[in-house]
Formats: C-alpha cells, sequence, structure tokens
C-alpha cells in the first residue's frame, strides 16, 4: 500500500500543480498589474541578482554546518551539488527532492551520517530564524498587528514552528546519537540526524556562525521578495514584507504542489489583501517570486546533466 502510494502521489501533485498553474496565470490581469517601463524589468533583473546572492548565502551556510561536523568541503564543490540540488527540485516532479541529491552526492565524499546531518541541519537553521524574522516585522510596525486573522495567522505559524523546533532538538538531545553509514534505512537516517545535532550543538561559535549566516541568507530572500513587489508597483513597505514573507516561506514547504504553487499564492491574498492589495496582484507577486527562483535555478542544470564525479572534480581543482 505505501509503495503504490510512493508512485501514484508524484502524478497527482503534478496533476495538482499544472491545474493550480493554469488557474493562477488566468487569475491575474497582467495588464493592469505591470508597469509599462523600464524600470519594472530593471526591478526584475535586481530581484534575480539578489535572489542569485541568497543561493550563494545558502551554500555558504551549509558550508559552515560541514565545518561544525569536522567535515570542511571546498565551496565550489558544494555551490555545484547546491545548485544541481535547486533545478530537481523546481523542475523534476519527483519524490526524489534536491535535499536527496545533496545526501546523494555528498555522501561519496563524507559519508552518510554526515551528509544527512549537514542538510538537515542546514535546514533547520533556516526553520530557526524565519519566524523570529515574522515576529519582528510585525513588532516593528504596530499596525500590522491589527490585522485581524492574517496577523494571528502569521503569529500561529512562527510560534508553531518555534514550538515544532523546541520539540525536535529536545528529541534529539534527549536520545542517544550514534553515526551510522551503514544502509539507508529510515533508522540509520534519524541516528545520523540526531548525531549530527548533538555534535554541531556542541560548538556555541559554530552554532551563532550558522545562525549569523542564516539571518542573512534569510533577509537577502526577503530583500528579494520586496524588489518583485517594486517591480509590480505594489507599494509595500520593508516591514510588511519581514512580517509576511518568512510565514509563506514556511507554509509553501507542504509538500502538496510542485514548488509551493498555490499555497505561496494563497498565503499571499490571505496576509496582504487587509493592505490594500488585490487577489490579482497577490498571486501575481507569488508567481513572479516563483519565475524569479526558476530563473536562478536553471544555473543547476548543467551541473545535475553533468552528475557528481568525484575524480573529474579533483581533475580540474574543483
Amino acid at each position: 500500500m505505501l509503495a503504490r502510494a510512493k508512485l501514484v502521489w508524484p502524478r497527482v501533485r503534478l496533476v495538482l500543480s499544472v491545474a493550480l498553474l493554469a488557474w493562477l496565470l488566468h487569475s491575474v490581469h497582467w495588464s493592469r498589474i505591470l508597469p509599462h517601463h523600464h524600470g519594472t524589468l530593471r526591478l526584475l533583473f535586481v530581484a534575480s541578482v539578489i535572489g542569485l546572492a541568497a543561493v550563494l548565502l545558502s551554500v555558504l551556510r551549509w558550508q559552515r554546518v560541514l565545518i561544525a561536523l569536522g567535515r570542511p568541503m571546498r565551496l565550489a564543490v558544494l555551490v555545484r551539488m547546491y545548485f544541481a540540488s535547486l533545478f530537481v527540485s523546481n523542475f523534476l516532479p519527483s519524490t526524489v527532492g534536491g535535499d536527496i541529491v545533496r545526501v546523494t552526492w555528498l555522501r561519496r565524499r563524507s559519508g552518510l551520517g554526515d551528509a544527512v546531518a549537514s542538510v538537515v541541519l542546514e535546514r533547520l537553521t533556516g526553520w530557526i530564524v524565519l519566524p523570529f524574522i515574522t515576529l519582528i516585522g510585525l513588532l516593528s510596525n504596530p499596525q500590522l498587528l491589527n490585522l485581524g486573522s492574517p496577523s494571528r495567522i502569521a503569529i500561529a505559524i512562527a510560534l508553531c514552528t518555534l514550538f515544532g523546533l523546541v520539540v525536535i532538538v529536545g528529541l534529539a538531545t534527549w536520545m542517544e546519537p550514534k553515526p551510522s553509514d551503514e544502509g539507508g534505512t529510515i533508522r540509520s537516517v534519524v541516528s545520523a540526524v540526531r548525531y549530527g545535532i548533538v555534535r554541531f550543538s556542541a560548538s556555541p561559535r559554530s552554532v551563532v556562525e550558522v545562525l549569523l549566516v542564516s539571518m542573512a541568507y534569510q533577509l537577502t530572500v526577503v530583500v528579494t521578495a520586496l524588489a518583485v513587489a517594486d517591480a509590480l508597483g505594489l507599494g509595500l513597505s520593508l516591514t510588511v514584507m519581514l512580517a509576511f514573507v518568512p510565514a509563506v516561506a514556511i507554509v509553501q514547504v507542504f509538500p502538496l504542489t510542485i514548488g509551493g504553487l498555490g499555497l505561496r499564492e494563497g498565503a499571499f491574498v490571505l496576509f496582504l489583501h487587509p493592505l490594500g492589495v488585490s487577489t490579482s496582484q497577490a498571486v501575481a507577486l507569488g508567481l513572479m517570486i516563483y519565475l524569479v527562483n526558476l530563473l536562478v535555478s536553471l544555473l543547476g542544470g548543467p551541473a545535475f546533466a553533468l552528475g557528481s564525479d568525484r575524480k573529474q572534480e579533483e581533475a580540474v581543482g574543483i
């Protein structure tokens, strides 16, 4: 039964994503939204450049995690792996997500335990930072606390995320960690994650370094969204984006559609409607942010096509 579900679910996600994309595109009045001047293209180009910078910061965060685990890795190698994983996540409708690509390629160099631990910890540090950015954005602009349901939902998302992280870290520190590089079972993966969390938390300096890079990465993502909003002429402030972009990022990770299609746009509609942003504008914002991410992830196409060959990388000095 479980094997059948694994085969069917990717197809369901693909059909749902295509249907939602068709509906989303139909619901946006592009001629009314996109300003008719060259400044729009310049801002979208700027957003793409900032988005690229955000990806590079995410790679740097991954490298700092690996250093904390005692597995230093050259940045050029990790950049190649990361961009290939982005390409998989955004363009291939499979259950083998980008993070699995990273684990598979990195495993050949560091072993399964550290590969899994590094990818999971790199993700977890982002989830630590996101709720705090949302809360900072709300508190820095008290008017955002009086939007009714959107305000309460954003706060609930932030607090629930923090609570979930506390539970995960608590369980990880309570259970005895054991590194495991044998097999690919769920048990060995969970054991590797526990092992990584305990090793990582044993170095407070490394924790601070990773969290600082993670904060810089997430703030860059917010600025990317702000540039897209400016390109669409929405006139949204930085505090608005600080409050709601991280909450949207949390919502869109639920694996219901490919690339968070529909979830991201629906969240923007919910959060921005009280601020005078129409449904069409909010949907356009979500789609344009997705488009910027797609353009950046295209850089990973060649890396994914070539695959991971350690001997070739060492031959050219990567």
